[in-house]
């Protein structure tokens, strides 16, 4: 749905409902404060009251209680932005794949590619794979042996996907991210280390996305799984037979160590970081450099940063941490009880 379109059109795709100058012609979508006249624009609250007064946007997209905060043409929504967002995607739609494999793509004769899909210039496919109605494989991509590629799925230039992998429908993977490389499974036998094969794969849901130079390790015997929805942003770290919650998103930098268990609707802020083995629940939402070194079994926010010092001492330190409240609380008690004393001492 390319512009110009009518802002009528746009409400009826949206579901959204139309005040004033439904046939306001929009082009793009932009924000307040440099948006033109044939520009959407989102107003999130009173923050932006200055921007939205100033603003040139041909119209508007708001919340019900803010319907008449501005006189321009406007798409009044319960969740504004979520509309914002999917009037962006129509105003600029993905450009669909050429169809065909490139003079200089190795595709192996036992790979299975879709007629619709397009395959460019010095992409790899394996031996096996799979690579399904419509999908993208960017210049200089590697899909390798057996692996499965969905439907709509995009790989950006100098995407991996290693053997035995597996993209849902509609996943997004960005340049430079690797799925399946082998996680960092060592044994140590005096003093040296020993490679533990991993022999799992890494099995992604439908509507996924990957940002650019994220990796996610194959599991060590059984497989590490994106669940459907998950939003993963540039240069994270996802470890060998981790499990991330459907709809799910992390910022960029997040680490997670090996089988770590993650639940459905969480959200990591930047460089976030999960040790290793923890399971977290459904509903949890971590803050950015926020390191989560115990599991967490109740939904809500968790934020730390603690200095770090030798291993035993940090334990203790932590320990006692937790208790803070407590003891802020029994100190409190105590001083009401040593006022009253003093009153009745005179």
């Amino acid at each position: 749905m390319p512009g110009p379109v009518t802002l009528g059109e746009i409400a009826n795709r949206l579901g959204a409902r139309v005040v004033g100058g439904a046939d306001v012609l929009i082009e793009q979508a932009g924000s307040l404060e440099h948006a033109g006249p044939r520009h959407i624009a989102f107003y999130s609250g009173p923050r932006y009251r200055a921007q939205l007064a100033a603003t040139r946007a041909g119209a508007v997209i708001l919340a019900p209680q803010a319907e008449s905060a501005t006189t321009l043409p406007r798409l009044v929504a319960d969740n504004p932005h979520a509309c914002f967002a999917r009037a962006a995607q129509l105003l600029n739609p993905a450009a669909a794949p050429t169809p065909g494999v490139h003079a200089s793509a190795q595709v192996h004769p036992s790979a299975s590619v879709a007629p619709s899909a397009g395959i460019e210039a010095f992409a790899v496919v394996g031996a096996g794979a799979v690579v399904g109605v419509r999908a993208w494989i960017g210049a200089g991509s590697y899909v390798g042996e057996e692996a499965a590629i969905g439907e709509d799925c995009r790989l950006y230039p100098h995407a991996v996907v290693y053997r035995g992998c597996r993209l849902g429908a509609r996943v997004i993977v960005h340049a430079g991210a690797v799925i399946g490389a082998e996680g960092f499974g060592m044994a140590n036998e005096g003093g040296r280390w020993i490679k533990i094969p991993h022999i799992g794969r890494v099995l992604v849901g439908d509507d996924v996305e990957i940002g650019a130079n994220t990796t996610i390790d194959r599991g060590t015997f059984e497989d590490t799984v994106i669940e459907e929805g998950v939003k993963l942003d540039n240069q994270i770290q996802i470890g060998h037979n981790c499990r991330i919650g459907a709809h799910t998103a992390m910022a960029g930098c997040v680490g997670v160590a090996g089988s770590a268990v993650i639940g459905r609707h969480c959200t990591f802020g930047g460089a976030a970081m999960i040790l290793g083995h923890l399971s977290i629940c459904d509903g949890v939402q971590v803050s950015a450099g926020t390191l989560i070194s115990r599991s967490i079994q109740k939904p809500g926010t968790y934020t730390g940063i603690f200095p770090f010092d030798d291993n035993a001492a940090w334990v203790r330190n932590a320990a006692q941490l937790r208790h803070l409240s407590e003891l802020a609380a029994r100190v409190s008690a105590l001083e009401k009880i040593r006022g009253k004393r003093k009153k009745r001492n005179g």
